[in-house]
């Protein structure tokens, strides 16, 4: 390695892109390539890293497998920032077994958990778990423990594991205070103070209150019969009925929960579940027969009963009844939350992360749009989608999901 390849490398690693880039910017040789890619990563410019981390890839080659997985352990970093989650895994995992063949740990365990927190994004909590559970942050360093204590800490907050997430978090702050990064310890204090945050309403017949993670949890491990608007199911304790493929049901159990412990009128109730305000005879015959449905659902947790203007909860061993309501409701909740991040989204990215059609995310974004809560940059393959932070709460249970069932 030549000194001004050298003395690029100590620039990017204390943090100063600048330096680092007026060392190499006239050179094209692939380490060269290679250091201005990453230096205009740290400066933002993600289109252009990414393109010169693939030209010193290219330039690299196969007879030099070491620094060709380095480039594009690092391609893979800047696309998770640009948050283009399309690509195959493969490429990543393959230059992670080279660098481990090559001795280059630090490295290996960055590109595993870029995979990691790839899975975060895409909402598949038990695969990234399950790739987590490989990582080890002993030994580190500073900034790659405290970046896989987050990612640790992520896992946890979304599955509602709220100790875990709080000595992950402990340990993330530690590695960052240490690694002296100002926007990595803002990053982990970020994710310290959704703590405080209201997270998800609870309605019930005392009215609406906001409630923390911590408090969420509270409530889902009690015996309360909760209506469940974050995850669309129903849960009693250890019980768990999901609806969120039944919206019909689900409707019809979130009017009766918040009426509870009074009834619900029939054209309410017909109302909310089939969206209208004239009923005749086949939606009062249709709701008998959700009616039925919902009451075999929920079979050991609660009783639906007839009354003279309509249908009544009745709990069993005299469970309490609450809604658990996200902090903002609508359809769009989930993608509102996904931008709400700050990052520029693709259309693709956020189909990928929902689990949806990229038709149905571009209706969404376009409606979205119309109110001033999303904007575009960019035209046609190159169009990415922003939002402004949500300030006053935390999305944690809005993302994609959040709180598995194990």
């Amino acid at each position: 390695m030549d000194s001004l390849i050298a003395a690029s490398a100590r620039a990017l690693a204390a943090g100063d892109a600048l330096g680092a880039l007026k060392r190499v910017a006239l050179r094209d040789d692939p380490p060269a390539l290679a250091l201005r890619g990453i230096a205009m990563a740290q400066l933002g410019e993600h289109p252009r890293a990414r393109e010169l981390l693939r030209r010193a890839a290219r330039g690299f080659g196969a007879h030099e497998e070491h620094s060709r997985a380095r480039c594009i352990v690092a391609e893979a970093e800047v696309a998770l920032a640009m948050r283009d989650l399309g690509g195959s895994p493969r490429s990543l995992s393959a230059a992670a077994s080279a660098l481990e063949a090559h001795e280059d740990h630090a490295n290996a365990l960055q590109a595993r958990l870029i995979a990691a927190r790839r899975l975060l994004l895409l909402g598949r909590l038990a695969e990234a778990e399950a790739a987590l559970a490989h990582l080890d942050a002993r030994g580190l360093p500073p900034s790659l423990a405290a970046v896989t204590e987050l990612a640790a800490a992520e896992l946890a907050l979304r599955s509602l594991r709220i100790a875990p997430a709080r000595a992950a978090l402990s340990r993330a702050h530690e590695a960052a205070t240490r690694a002296r990064v100002p926007a990595l310890l803002a990053e982990v204090n970020e994710a310290l103070a959704a703590f405080e945050r209201p997270a998800a309403r609870r309605i019930d017949a005392a009215g609406e209150q906001p409630l923390r993670l911590d408090e969420v949890a509270a409530l889902l491990a009690s015996d309360t019969l909760v209506v469940d608007a974050c995850r669309r199911g129903l849960a009693a304790g250890d019980a768990w009925r999901p609806l969120a493929r039944r919206p019909v049901l689900f409707s019809l159990a979130r009017s009766l929960a918040q009426a509870w412990p009074g009834d619900v009128d029939r054209e309410a109730l017909i109302e909310s579940a089939f969206r209208t305000r004239r009923p005749d005879e086949t939606h009062r015959a249709r709701l008998r027969v959700e009616i039925g449905r919902l009451r075999a659902l929920v079979t050991g947790l609660a009783g639906i009963e007839a009354t003279p203007r309509g249908f009544v909860l009745r709990p069993l061993d005299g469970r309490g009844v609450a809604v658990l309501a996200p902090p903002i409701d609508g359809d769009q909740a989930s993608l509102v939350a996904l931008l709400s991040d700050g990052a520029a989204w693709s259309t693709s990215a956020l189909a990928l992360a929902l689990g949806a059609s990229q038709r149905t995310v571009q209706r969404a974004l376009v409606e979205l749009e119309a109110e001033h809560r999303v904007r575009s940059i960019g035209k046609a393959r190159a169009q990415k989608w922003l939002s402004p932070p949500l300030a006053g709460f935390t999305t944690i249970l809005l993302l994609p999901a959040a709180l598995p069932i194990e």
